[in-house]
């Protein structure tokens, strides 16, 4: 993605200025919900290695494969419980939409998750969710 092109995170800043950095670890996330648009954009962009990296590694998956016909449209950040710079522990309630253009026609949907974060090593990490 370009950085300048708007974050798909739904910040309104450039990706550069906003999830960018935290997909090339040149910075980390300072609060939960941080983590959550940045590890959306991470699923917009495709970009599998940050998913992992910022899973936390006892729930972590093994591997990840995104499914190239999945285009993210929105994000809309519900409820945020804890996870703000001085706290452990978080959680993010959130609405995705998304539309999947197979060969076999369109259809579209809303990934409606609440998200459990915490950190490690001082980073936060996304633990599981309940969709």
């Amino acid at each position: 993605m370009e950085l300048d092109a708007r974050c798909p995170c739904g910040t309104g800043l450039g990706y550069g200025d906003c999830c960018g950095p935290l997909h090339s670890a040149t910075a980390s996330a300072p609060t939960a919900e941080r983590l959550m648009r940045s590890r959306y954009s991470a699923f917009s962009v495709g970009d599998v290695f940050y998913l992992l990296r910022s899973w936390h590694p006892a729930t972590r998956s093994r591997s990840l494969e995104l499914d190239d016909d999945t285009r993210w449209l929105w994000l809309e950040i519900v409820r945020t419980e804890a996870g703000g710079e001085r706290d452990e522990e978080g959680v993010v309630e959130f609405r995705a939409k998304y539309r999947v253009d197979a060969p076999g026609g369109r259809s579209s949907g809303v990934q409606h998750e609440v998200s459990r974060f915490s950190r490690v090593d001082g980073a936060w990490v996304y633990v599981d969710g309940v969709a």
